[in-house]
């Protein structure tokens, strides 16, 4: 198949694209890291620079690097890096997602393993070296009775419980921090980062089929680079547009988020205890509040505004909201924002005004957000609404 070296074929000529595309976010992300110091990007960075990084050894032999130069030591250098990715990504979420967030020396140990292997490699290549007629073979000693036949196969499980482990404390951190944006925006639109739980389902699904062939490759029948291919250029593809993604989103603003009041971790309460009810004066206190003043109408409202209004601490708000209404702050201040939206179409505003700018007037800020809710309160959305009132 390969002739020469480099050979830009079907296979070599799309890796090589999405390779170069990723090392330049990795330089922009680098670049923007040592300016701002933002540490969400050092994370994202190295995440971007390792799937470059593995993708590269690929697409080298999709090249013809590995049929045309045979005894290049490169195999002792195509060190499968994998195992840094769970705990980046992990720390990377929490980043963004983690109010001040600092990492700290500890946190170093998630790496151990992926500095280990690197200077396990390291070792076999110095000691395969100082054999007699290493010069004219491609792997050595240990790389042939110890590396390949023992250590690459415990790697390939070892690997898939360590991801396992990562992405499941991922995708708790990163439900967690819904939970709390929840309890404590009014408008999450922005600050929902959809993209992330995009990138963490595809990277899952991709690292479930990964795991798969490397399963299929070591106990059954060994995968050649075609039967690969289709997963390494999706691999690219999902951790590149991440990586564009993290790059033009601010996520700064989240890191400073202050959520420092402590809600109770169940925003959406399920039963109670009775010592954790709230006075019907502080409820009324705060139906009158809202129907009165109509906080509500503000898209920019949060639990920090709405306590300094009632001049309550926002711990205490917090769980009048969630004992006296049963419902987190975001669905307590958007049922009103519905009903006063409904008022206003019977009112006959839409004669007036489109149903999003009415939306905007009741205190929404996207035309997404105000549907998703809508159709959760009432079960039907907004158009049925007022097909509904208007016959």
């Amino acid at each position: 198949m390969f002739l020469s070296f480099p050979d830009f074929n079907i296979y070599s000529t799309p890796l090589l694209i999405l390779v170069v595309q990723g090392l330049v976010f990795v330089g922009l992300l680098f670049a923007r890291y040592i300016k701002k110091k933002n540490i969400s990007d050092l994370f994202l960075a190295l995440i971007l620079l390792i799937v470059c990084y593995q993708q590269t050894c690929y697409t080298v032999g999709f090249m013809g690097w590995y049929n045309v130069f045979r005894n290049t030591k490169i195999n002792y250098f195509l060190i499968p890096l994998g195992i840094a990715i769970a705990p980046l990504i992990y720390f990377y979420v929490k980043a963004i997602t983690t109010s001040n967030f600092t990492f700290k020396k500890k946190d170093f140990i998630h790496f151990i393993p992926a500095i280990t292997l690197i200077l396990y490699r390291f070792s076999i290549y110095f000691y395969d070296s100082l054999q007699p007629g290493f010069n004219d073979t491609q792997n050595g000693i240990l790389k042939l009775s110890v590396d390949e036949p023992i250590v690459l196969p415990l790697l390939v499980f070892v690997s898939f419980a360590q991801m396992l482990l990562y992405l499941a404390f991922t995708f708790q951190l990163f439900y967690n921090y819904r939970k709390r944006i929840k309890a404590y925006f009014s408008n999450t639109y922005k600050l929902e980062l959809n993209w992330i739980l995009s990138f963490l389902i595809a990277f899952t699904a991709l690292f479930l089929y990964s795991s798969l062939q490397d399963i299929i490759g070591s106990l059954i029948i060994e995968l050649n680079y075609e039967q690969r291919w289709w997963l390494n250029i999706f691999m690219a593809i999902v951790v590149l547009f991440v990586g564009i993604k993290g790059y033009f989103t601010d996520t700064t603003k989240l890191n400073k988020l202050s959520f420092s009041f402590s809600p109770n971790p169940e925003s959406i309460p399920q039963v109670k205890k009775e010592e954790e009810k709230v006075s019907a004066e502080d409820i009324e206190k705060l139906k009158s509040h809202m129907e009165l003043e109509k906080p509500y109408l503000n898209p920019d409202l949060n639990l920090s505004d709405l306590s300094d209004e009632l001049q309550i601490n926002r711990a205490e708000l917090s769980k009048i909201i969630n004992s006296g209404f049963n419902k987190n702050f975001n669905d307590f201040i958007n049922e009103y924002r519905v009903n006063t939206f409904k008022e206003k179409l019977n009112l006959g505003e839409h004669k007036q005004l489109s149903l999003l700018g009415i939306a905007y007037d009741c205190g929404f800020n996207s035309k997404a957000t105000f549907n998703r809710v809508f159709k959760k309160i009432t079960q039907i959305s907004p158009t049925e609404f007022l097909n509904s009132i208007t016959k």
